[in-house]
């Protein structure tokens, strides 16, 4: 991997980590809300869930981006090298035949 595409990838891990803490909080205030009934609750949590969905759709298309700019990256680097592409290639398809051999 590239320093790029580990960058892209430690990126879109920290955003799932923090969009999985979100989610999390979300679910501990709609179920505080819930147990303790107030007066407009219903209007905080359908804001809290529009919040979430808000963040969940940016996060999901950047997501989406980053891997689209990975492939094109490892596109990019299969055009430049192919002949070590196909050796990488190569050496993968090997390596799963000799694992899913079956043994006598």
């Amino acid at each position: 991997m590239t320093k790029t595409t580990e960058g892209t990838f430690e990126d879109t891990t920290a955003h799932l980590a923090a969009l999985r803490q979100d989610i999390a909080r979300l679910s501990e205030s709609v179920s505080a809300l819930l147990q303790n009934p107030a007066p407009g609750v219903t209007q905080h949590v359908a804001d809290a869930l529009e919040d979430a969905k808000t963040k969940f759709s940016s996060t999901a298309a950047e997501v989406k981006s980053r891997v689209n700019a990975a492939g094109g990256e490892i596109e990019a680097s299969i055009e430049r090298n192919p002949l070590t592409a196909i050796m990488i290639s190569f050496g993968v398809g090997m390596a799963l035949g000799m694992m899913t051999r079956a043994r006598h």
